[in-house]
């Protein structure tokens, strides 16, 4: 049942679908290699990667739009992995329940509750991240309740490492899907402590054992997790070797272990007139970068930017500042002047020869008083100013080269340029420049300059007279622990920086009562919204706060002095359910910290322990029950959720439905899937057959004269001949003819009849004509030629007639008098 909710029409759409956009990108850049970033690890998107290729996907469709048709990508396969682990995540909640000592009839409820969950559906019937974490995060909650219950009954024994192992091994699947698996690290820590601690506790337990116990679950939950996640991602970077829209992201030393983004060894000393190219140090903006366009305000004078890739138009040139030194001066210097700390130059941008320049004017987007406006200033022969002169200081150089904090020297010496005459410091941060400047981001000259965004190296070297066994310089290569630590920061960072909002977010208030849902898909009158089902979103609900309420009151009890926790029943469900309304709390709580955009489907995980807490809920409070009652309300509850289900489906599957049908099924304003985009009956959706049309051609009866007989007669006019009747009405079949033309594709209309005498009465004359000349030799008629294509027809062309046949000539030209054009 669960294998056919969810694949039931699964190659419906056929066209990519909500984040489709992002997730069936990723799996085009694994198998081109292209370097990406994204904010999740590695491990599903390698899963769905995987499902494409055996199914022979060459990545070359791009995913660009929500709605796009797929052509040539294999994506039922790659939609039949999330459907997959969707599916196996019904027996997974069964089984955790059983393991729980909860009753048959109660797993049977959770697992008919996963299946049919509307939103649970509706994720994992697409190339999507969130099926594989949920199932992973079942998985693992069903292997450590096993673990459990091994521990209970009598610890390391090969099944109780085999169940622990597997625990810790599915904690790094769940945490390498989505960091949200952190979450379910936070829930099975928190067990193991609690587990830890009764062990502490225990008299009769020695230290000897207690520290056996605890190195046992510290290799398994920390190590093992560690080392599958660290696994994942050196296969993420054995992958992704080549060059790819990710690389900005990431330091100029990651950038070069890529290919197609190495750099040939450099000359490690800078002199005045080298030409160099400076990267900025604290972003992943890039290159000190000009190019021929202006700021449309402020000066009107050309752009400055960071760019993050290689270009001809990050190369400029260093010089002496000091009056009366020139470019040449310094190039054809013998020996080479090296750059100093203190030292007064200017930078020429090669490729526009303007100078680098700042003035008083308010920069274009931080129109703040201590930003100044840089741009590149200057005409050729005008030598510049002294705003074009910028001091050198040096800030650190590398603890492996001495002579990088004495003097500039290439990639190993940091630095910052301070203005000559303002004494603000060249700076950029992360703010992006508008689209006339190519959102390329923002180069200021800053008063009050935080010291790391105004640091800068230079990455390029070369000096024309420069000798060729001069020392020389490139990047380390960083090792894989440098590179997974780079990136995990990347990721960090980037996660945190989503936070524009989206037509569809929401705030996780919202999510247990499900105030509204995503939509993912718009077309052809159908629609596919993230919605859940009701009746199990509210009875989950519900058991979350029944929980509290009882616990609560137990407590209070406790208070009073009861002794209910000595009560083994009580202990039973309060250790079930509160280990359950823990993994709610902690894959749920969490999300209010978070300022970044959030949607519906990151409720899911907190969603899975709240359907699992209503069914622990549900075995508590029929365990006095008969187990038919208990079985027959089951039942009921069963049914109410298929009922929900269906009522809903067709915004799960996109399936054909109308108007007034989707407003019925909007119980809740706050829903917003469009009900204009369903039509007002069934009718749109019914495709009408091809039928080639007939167009009927009213013509007056016609006498069309038949090929000719043997000569007649001279004194007998031709008129006479026996002709063929035509019908008034004929049917001629749609594309050959249109009312009131020719059946020969000609656009003359028909004569009228009048006008059909008259020339058939001058062809009988010219025929009487011609037969009294004639030989007196009887000449067979001549049939009409048939025509050499269709192509002849279509265009009007007539046949030639036989030249032999005067009688047939005479019947042709007849004919062109009727049909022109024929």
């Amino acid at each position: 049942m669960a294998a056919f909710v969810r694949l039931f029409r699964i190659s419906n759409p056929s066209s990519v679908v909500f984040d489709e956009v992002h997730f069936g990108k990723f799996a085009s850049k694994y198998i081109k290699s292209q370097y990406f970033v994204d904010v999740h690890p590695p491990l599903a998107k390698l899963l769905i990667t995987l499902a494409g290729l055996v199914f022979g996907y060459d990545g070359n469709f791009d995913f660009k739009d929500i709605a796009k048709p797929y052509e040539n990508v294999p994506y039922v396969a790659m939609r039949m992995l999330p459907a997959l682990m969707g599916i196996a995540t019904v027996p997974l909640s069964y089984l955790t329940l059983r393991a729980l000592d909860c009753r048959a009839t109660t797993a049977l409820l959770a697992s008919f509750f996963i299946t049919f969950e509307n939103g649970l559906i509706t994720q994992s019937r697409h190339i999507l991240l969130d099926s594989p974490l949920i199932f992973f995060t079942a998985l693992t909650v069903f292997l450590w309740t096993g673990f459990c219950n091994e521990d209970k009954a009598e610890p390391f024994t090969e099944s109780w490492w085999t169940w622990l192992f597997l625990s810790g091994l599915s904690l790094g699947a769940v945490v390498s899907c989505k960091w949200v698996g952190l979450f379910t690290i936070a829930t099975i820590g928190l067990g193991t402590l609690r587990q830890l601690w009764l062990l502490l506790g225990d008299g009769r337990v020695s230290m000897r054992l207690f520290y056996r116990h605890f190195m046992a679950r510290a290799l398994c939950l920390i190590v093992v997790p560690v080392l599958f996640y660290m696994f994942m991602f050196w296969i993420h970077f054995l992958i992704l070797g080549n060059s790819g829209d990710g690389d900005g992201f990431m330091s100029s030393e990651f950038q070069h272990t890529l290919r197609g983004r190495g750099m040939s060894d450099t000359f490690a000393d800078v002199a005045l007139g080298s030409e160099v190219s400076l990267r900025h140090v604290n972003t992943q903006g890039g290159y000190l970068h000009s190019h021929p366009h202006v700021y449309p305000g402020g000066s009107g004078q050309q752009q400055i930017t960071l760019y993050p890739h290689r270009d001809d138009n990050n190369n400029w040139r260093i010089y002496n500042a000091t009056e009366g030194s020139t470019i040449d001066d310094d190039i054809n210097a013998d020996p080479l002047v090296f750059v100093e700390p203190g030292m007064r130059v200017k930078l020429r941008h090669i490729s526009t020869d303007k100078a680098l320049h700042s003035h008083d004017f308010r920069p274009p987007v931080s129109d703040v008083d201590f930003q100044n406006e840089v741009s590149a200033y200057g005409v050729a022969g005008f030598a510049g100013d002294a705003n074009d002169d910028w001091i050198v200081e040096i800030k650190e150089g590398d603890r492996k080269d001495k002579q990088s904090s004495k003097r500039l020297r290439t990639l190993h010496t940091k630095f910052r340029l301070r203005h000559y005459l303002t004494g603000c410091y060249l700076f950029s941060h992360k703010v992006k420049l508008p689209e006339w400047a190519y959102e390329q981001q923002e180069v200021t000259c800053n008063k009050n300059a935080v010291m790391d965004n105004s640091l800068w190296y230079i990455e390029t070297s070369v000096h024309p007279n420069q000798p060729s066994d001069s020392e020389k310089v490139n990047y380390r290569l960083p090792g894989f622990l440098s590179k997974f630590l780079e990136l995990q920061q990347v990721m960090w960072t980037t996660n945190a920086g989503l936070t524009d909002r989206h037509t569809y977010d929401s705030r996780p208030a919202s999510w247990p009562r499900l105030r509204r849902g995503i939509n993912f898909w718009v077309k052809d009158h159908r629609q596919i919204y993230l919605l859940g089902n009701p009746m199990i979103w509210y009875l989950s609900t519900g058991a979350v706060v029944f929980y509290l309420a009882v616990r609560g009151l137990l407590v209070l009890r406790a208070k009073r002095g009861f002794r209910d926790f000595e009560n083994t029943k009580v202990v039973k469900y309060d250790s079930l359910c509160g280990f359950l309304f823990v993994g709610w709390a902690l894959h749920y709580g969490p999300f209010f910290l978070m300022s970044r955009q959030l949607f519906l489907h990151h409720y899911f995980p907190a969603l899975y322990f709240a359907i699992l807490l209503c069914c622990g809920v549900f075995d508590l409070v029929t365990s006095n029950l008969k187990p038919k009652i208990r079985l027959q309300i089951a039942a009921v509850l069963i049914i109410l959720s298929i009922w929900n289900f269906v009522h809903l489906s067709p915004l799960a599957y996109g399936t054909q439905w109308t108007r007034s049908k989707c407003e019925h099924a909007k119980w809740l304003s706050t829903w917003d899937f469009s009900c204009n985009d369903f039509p007002l009956t069934y009718d749109v959706y019914t495709p009408t057959p091809y039928v080639p049309q007939a167009v009927v051609v009213e013509n007056p009866k016609i006498d069309i004269p038949a090929p000719a007989p043997p000569a007649p007669p001279a004194n007998e006019p031709v008129i006479n001949a026996a002709q063929p009747d035509i019908d008034s009405s004929t049917v001629i079949p749609f594309g050959q003819a249109e009312p009131g033309h020719n059946v020969f594709g000609g656009n003359e209309p028909v004569q009228n009849a009048e006008s059909h005498e008259a020339a058939l009465e001058a062809a009988a004359q010219e025929s009487q004509a011609k037969a009294s000349s004639a030989d007196s030799e009887d000449i067979a008629p001549s049939a009409v030629p048939e025509p050499q294509n269709d192509e002849d027809i279509l265009a009007g062309e007539s046949p030639v007639p036989s030249e032999l046949d005067e009688e047939a000539l005479a019947a042709d030209k007849v004919r062109a008098e009727l049909f022109p054009d024929a």
